[in-house]
């Protein structure tokens, strides 16, 4: 953990006097959570390191106008998020595979991958979370994994709290089912 605060990294960002130091300090703190984010929506990992690297760029592009009303990790995570959701949006554009096919794909590729465990249950959990519409993908891997609150989830998505209760509970429904049926 960093010695500044995220209010001291911002002004030492913003009032020019070492810019890169305190980015530096900012991606040492949050990169790993940030990545661990990313890889559970796009799955892969080298995609998860481009999107992580894209997220960072924007927010050394941002940073000089972040205005402090959310949390540092909350804007960053906010960045991640739609950088990741861009992605996927591309690869189902530039592919040939419907939606569902295309989410049969990521399955697969967990399965192929390297850099996941090989946990039978584990594996069948993390495909009964791709099987998710989007939105409750991303709410349940934002309130199960990163244990974060609805309050900071409603900040970073712009979605009611209720409406976020309502996905989580609708995707961990639709999760005991999958691990039910198979």
């Amino acid at each position: 953990m960093s010695k500044y605060t995220d209010e001291e990294l911002i002004l030492l960002f913003q009032d020019g006097s070492n810019p890169n130091y305190a980015f530096n300090i900012i991606v040492q703190t949050y990169q790993q959570r940030v990545y661990q984010h990313v890889r559970r929506l796009v799955v892969d990992h080298d995609d998860a390191n481009d999107v992580v690297q894209n997220t960072f760029i924007k927010a050394w592009k941002g940073l000089g106008n972040f205005r402090s009303e959310a949390k540092l990790f909350t804007w960053l995570y906010r960045i991640a998020t739609n950088e990741s959701m861009t992605f996927l949006k591309r690869k189902r554009i530039g592919t040939i595979f419907s939606m569902t096919s295309y989410e049969n794909y990521l399955a697969n590729k967990i399965e192929d991958s390297e850099y996941m465990d090989s946990d039978a249950l584990l594996l069948k959990l993390q495909k009964a979370i791709l099987s998710l519409p989007e939105k409750q993908r991303l709410v349940f891997n934002m309130r199960y994994y990163d244990e974060l609150k609805y309050d900071e989830i409603s900040e970073i998505l712009g979605v009611t709290v209720g409406a976020l209760k309502a996905s989580y509970h609708h995707a961990v429904n639709k999760i005991e089912k999958y691990l039910k049926n198979h």
